[in-house]
């Protein structure tokens, strides 16, 4: 199966305005990005009180002003939501957006902030379980008239979700757990994305997931790979470098960790060899985080000058 190379974005979220994300989310829609994207906490990470929008409140407010774009969220823990509740309201979204919603899952990791709001946090291995019956019901809702299911941590008695989402939203997993998580993307999603964090490990991350794909009977080929990155893009190298040193200060070891060596940074045509070297490895989504205050600035310079190599 043949893929075509596909870029998001993502939003303005934690300490912008709305005005800030409206604007943002225009222009990526405008210049020609395939997606946006949203991380789903109730805290301004790293900060409990960095102010942060809701994710899937501003995806509805987002799927109202954008024509073409997907909608996304990197990503949607369990306990956050009832998963039945959930189903209802990614299908209202979806109905808004006329067929653009993807849904990012994955198991969730800052227990402040479920402690916080009185949700839940057991230990993984049951966050992975909810995951995974989460991931049931959330296909079943959207696709079946009636849904009964009993699991230890969802159930549903006779659940309808009506109206149907416009198409049924692809499931996105993120994580770099190469055991049980990307079991469950083998089973469930459409998209597997790979931590920053993990982008230096991309290629045995694929072959990882590659096998868990066997071991369920799944062809590997109809599951994308997706990559979340941080991208720093200037006109010249000696931009680009000054820039990417101010990046590893700031996101220090999660967006920012092994930039140099594995990340997409440079002048375009540099960018266009480093997309490229994630391609060779199987990856063909890129959810991106442009480096800068105002990350339309990049973002004009990748869609004139990267997008082209791609289409």
């Amino acid at each position: 199966m043949t893929r075509p190379v596909r870029f998001g974005v993502t939003l303005p979220q934690i300490k912008r305005t709305w005005a800030e994300a409206r604007a943002a989310a225009l222009e990526f829609d405008r210049l020609g990005f395939d997606s946006v994207w949203v991380c789903d906490h109730l805290y301004g990470v790293p900060l409990p009180n960095l102010p942060i929008f809701e994710a899937w409140s501003e995806l509805a407010a987002v799927a109202a002003i954008t024509e073409r774009v997907e909608l996304g969220t990197l990503v949607t823990p369990p306990f956050f939501r009832n998963p039945a509740v959930f189903a209802k309201q990614v299908a209202t979204i979806d109905h808004v957006a006329n067929g653009r919603v993807i849904v990012g899952l994955g198991g969730g990791w800052l227990a402040a902030e479920f402690e916080a709001y009185g949700c839940p946090f057991p230990p993984l291995g049951a966050r992975l379980r909810a995951l995974d019956e989460t991931c049931t019901v959330l296909k079943r809702l959207w696709t079946e008239e009636r849904v009964t299911f009993e699991g230890k941590h969802v159930v549903v008695r006779d659940a309808v979700c009506e109206p149907k989402p416009v198409r049924r939203p692809p499931i996105l997993i993120g994580g770099g757990g190469e055991r049980v998580l990307m079991g469950i993307a083998a089973r469930h999603a459409d998209i597997w994305n790979n931590l920053a964090v993990f982008q230096g490990d991309l290629g045995a991350k694929v072959e990882a997931l590659r096998r868990r794909c066997g071991e369920v009977g799944r062809d590997f080929a109809s599951l994308e790979v997706s990559q979340q990155c941080l991208v720093v893009i200037a006109e010249t190298e000696d931009g680009a470098r000054a820039a990417l040193e101010r990046a590893g200060r700031i996101y220090g070891g999660h967006m920012g960790a092994g930039l140099e060596a594995h990340g997409i940074w440079g002048t375009p045509a540099q960018v266009i060899e480093r997309i490229r070297r994630h391609t060779a490895l199987g990856c063909t989504l890129f959810v991106m985080e442009f480096f800068g205050r105002d990350t339309r600035e990049p973002a004009r310079l990748f869609a004139e000058r990267v997008l082209p190599a791609f289409r």
